[in-house]
């Protein structure tokens, strides 16, 4: 179970989440659930209702963390100096 306690952490007071030191963004996760439907969709792999339903949450997540937004991809923590 210790290795479940290393991989993910999670901070309640400020509702942030890390997987393996990184901090998760929702609108990095919505980038990559977005490019992910694009590229079913593209590769005529699904249907266009899943890929549009996957586009449309991905799209959801980026607009709520849009503020977030230069900091996605950053590496490390990213905690607050």
């Amino acid at each position: 179970m210790q290795l479940l306690a290393n991989l993910l952490t999670y901070d309640g007071t400020r509702r942030r989440l890390w997987i393996g030191g990184q901090r998760c963004h929702h609108g990095a996760t919505g980038a990559l659930l977005t490019a992910g439907a694009a590229l079913g969709f593209a590769a005529a792999r699904w249907h266009p209702v899943r890929a549009i339903v996957l586009a449309t949450t991905g799209s959801l997540l980026m607009a709520h963390d849009w503020h977030d937004r230069s900091v996605w991809f950053k590496r490390g923590r990213q905690d607050p100096a």
